[in-house]
């Protein structure tokens, strides 16, 4: 069984902005709220070959998991991919400016769960959607109220 989330926001902030701060793995525990540590495997920044490992909490499991680079278009796409766990899975993350300035992102991850995984799908794929949708409000406000900071004061 293949679970496949998409996920949508619209910020408030330039895309470049929002690109930056979401695709930088040092800054993910920030707005990841299953995520609790990450390190890198290769040497900074994010680049094609990047490999990132993080772990996470997730229904009451800690995961430990590798991701790796496959894809980034500077400002507009990245795509990391692991082939470890309970859970392969590929994640992407897509970012187009909006008319008014701000930035539409999509968080999508997708995969085919084994052992545990395959069994837990039906409620996996519900609290995924659930994460997803918390992670990327997080991100919304901490890019909005940075952006608030900075703008001048009427």
């Amino acid at each position: 069984m293949t679970i496949d989330i998409a996920t949508d926001t619209v910020i408030a902030c330039p895309r470049h902005e929002v690109a930056a701060f979401a695709s930088d793995p040092d800054r993910v525990p920030l707005w990841y709220v299953n995520i609790r540590s990450v390190e890198w495997q290769t040497t900074p920044p994010v680049r094609i070959g990047s490999r990132i490992a993080f772990v996470a909490r997730f229904l009451g499991r800690t995961l430990r998991y590798t991701y790796e680079v496959s894809e980034l278009v500077d400002g507009e796409r990245l795509v990391m991919r692991t082939a470890e766990g309970p859970f392969p899975m590929e994640t992407t993350y897509t970012w187009r400016s909006t008319d008014g300035g701000g930035t539409a992102m999509t968080l999508r991850n997708r995969g085919v769960p084994t052992g545990f995984g395959r069994l837990a799908a039906p409620f996996m794929r519900v609290a995924m959607r659930r994460a997803n949708r918390n992670d990327l409000a997080r991100l919304k406000a901490i890019l909005e109220m940075r952006a608030s900071r900075r703008a001048p004061h009427r």
